[in-house]
């Protein structure tokens, strides 16, 4: 498949998601109650899902969001919730889950938004050696693009590795970009007719593995 202008347009525009882990991590530093980044994903969760469920059921809603959407959405997402939906969805969960470990928050959401871009892009546009829908090329641009996260991006962010002194262990790294490349290449299949979307599982999966193997060698 080739890369087409719809879908680069629409990877930019989930650029914008960034603001739900900075607004996780960083409100709270300066302040703001945790149940104010909570309350406000989940206010956004509640208002997408309402539009998802009203668009399926509504044909003049239907109508009005194909007509500002349309260009953005991929095939399947014409009878199917929206990518956008499930990624505002994994932001909810780990900012409950991971409320007392909000750097965990800020790392996976932001490891996997672009990781997922870098991968849809080079993959549609170089992507030749396929695996399932998708490609090796894709995915090693993920895995590429996580580990630079780990090295070039987080040190330099105010707060983010101070409950790792300082420092990124080259092994949560590892781990965690294998996680997220993994995970996003591979369909997560409960049973054969339920498989969970991969925009909804995987942050909460690598921020499950990610938090685990600080406790293991940092030692809380």
């Amino acid at each position: 498949m080739a890369l087409r202008k719809e879908e680069i347009t629409r990877k930019l525009l989930h650029l914008f998601a960034l603001l739900m882990p900075a607004g996780i991590f960083y409100l709270p530093r300066y302040g703001v109650p945790d149940a104010v980044p909570i309350g406000i994903l989940a206010f956004l969760v509640a208002g997408s899902i309402a539009v998802e469920w009203l668009r399926f059921r509504v044909p003049a809603v239907q109508k009005a969001f194909y007509f500002l959407f349309k260009h953005l959405l991929r095939k399947e997402e014409s009878s199917t919730v929206t990518g956008s939906t499930y990624v505002m969805g994994a932001a909810l969960i780990c900012s409950l889950l991971f409320i007392n470990h909000k750097h965990i928050s800020l790392m996976v959401l932001t490891l996997f938004i672009l990781g997922d871009a870098v991968a849809a892009i080079v993959g549609l546009s170089v992507g030749r050696i396929k695996i399932g829908k998708k490609s090796l090329e894709g995915s090693a641009a993920c895995f590429a693009m996580c580990m630079a996260l780990f090295y070039a991006l987080f040190p330099r962010l105010p707060w983010a590795l101070d409950a790792w002194g300082g420092k990124v262990p080259l092994a949560i790294a590892l781990v965690s970009s294998l996680s997220i490349t993994v995970f996003e290449l591979i369909p997560l299949r409960i049973t054969p007719k339920l498989t969970i979307n991969d925009n909804l599982a995987v942050p909460v999966i690598t921020g499950g593995i990610m938090l685990w193997m600080e406790r293991a060698i940092c030692g809380f």
